[in-house]
């Protein structure tokens, strides 16, 4: 490997010179930005544990009104990526909001894709584009990039979700912004989850010969995810891990152009090891207990707590339980690296 030398090697006067006409030598640098073999990575395994979390977020509920906040939100930050990142992998936003009993947060679109995973609360409710999606705890509930949505609450108690939104990718391409409204008119009709793709292989008939929506189906009941996994656990290898991936029921392909969703069943006393991907990804733990051990960094999790998995790294998931299943809901940023051509998996180290 050819030696490229430092910045400081170089004279002062020189540097000064490209300074002044905003340019840069690429030799010091080039291997900061292509290192050989494998990336440098500043995401760092990180846990977020919900127990300490969920108090501070309450607090928020005293501490600032909805009409002031617009979203009340912790933002889940990674350590690895500096204290004011606000994001929990390098291309993947998530923080926990809260809405209470009563309040609405307001009405508006923006760029970023984004999704909400209740994690708990009864009576919150997103609408998005004039359908009231219920929300409850393991949906996940898609607000697309360019699509209207609000969230209400008329339920007791607080009502806490994950949010997740490719917000770091957009930010960086300086392309990020909102846009407010006013409140939509909501359609007096059940959300297609209930009412047109219940069933997979079926679809309403009035939609077979039109092009396939981009957005079909806006939420997905945990109910029905946690009954097609252990479903699928009856058939798969015991050597196959029991993972399932949320998509378009139209199309067959990701639900969102940037961002994935899939969910993980462990098996009672299971260890599971994922495979080596390019893709970096965030774990919420739905139900269960146990422990991620990620490039050698052994993290704990409980329920509700969520997991951060940098690139290309070894991911070992074991269930503490010998008697009882555990579930996590995955998202990554799979899609848009397939998409720009350069997602791969990789053999384990």
């Amino acid at each position: 490997m050819s030696d490229l030398g430092t910045m400081e090697e170089l004279p002062l006067a020189y540097r000064e010179n490209l300074a002044s006409i905003n340019t840069l030598p690429l030799w010091p640098l080039l291997r900061g930005f292509l290192p050989h073999g494998k990336p440098e990575r500043r995401t760092a395994p990180t846990v977020w544990r919900y127990k300490d979390i969920r108090p501070l977020l309450l607090q928020a509920g005293d501490l600032t009104p909805i009409e002031k906040a617009e979203r009340r939100v912790l933002i889940l930050n990674n350590p690895g990526l500096g204290p004011d990142a606000s994001r929990a992998t390098a291309t993947i936003y998530c923080g926990l909001q809260l809405i209470l009993p009563g309040e609405v947060a307001p009405n508006h679109r923006h760029t970023p894709s984004a999704t909400r995973f209740v994690v708990e609360g009864e009576g919150g409710f997103t609408v998005v584009n004039g359908e009231k999606l219920p929300m409850e705890k393991g949906d996940l509930i898609l607000t697309p990039a360019g699509e209207w949505h609000e969230h209400g609450h008329t339920g007791e108690g607080p009502v806490i979700w994950l949010d997740a939104l490719d917000l770091p990718i957009l930010y960086d391409f300086e392309v990020s912004y909102a846009i407010e409204g006013d409140s939509q008119a909501i359609r007096n009709r059940a959300d297609a989850s209930q009412a047109e793709y219940r069933r997979a292989g079926l679809k309403p008939y009035r939609n077979l010969d039109t092009k396939p929506s981009p957005y079909p189906l806006m939420r997905f009941p945990w109910k029905e995810v946690r009954s097609a996994l252990q479903d699928f656990a009856t058939v798969c290898d015991g050597r196959e891990v029991v993972q399932m991936a949320y998509v378009n029921p139209e199309t067959g392909q990701e639900c969102l152009p940037t961002l994935g969703f899939s969910a993980i069943m462990l098996r009672p006393g299971e260890t599971a090891a994922l495979p080596r991907r390019s893709a970096s990804a965030v774990l919420h733990v739905v139900e269960g207990e146990g422990q991620a051990d990620i490039d050698g960094t052994e993290l704990d999790w409980a329920e509700s707590d969520s997991v951060a998995v940098p690139t290309y790294s070894e991911v070992k998931l074991a269930n503490r339980s010998d008697k009882k299943p555990a579930f996590l809901f995955v998202m990554d940023d799979a899609p848009i690296q397939r998409k720009l051509g350069f997602y791969e998996e990789l053999p384990s180290l």
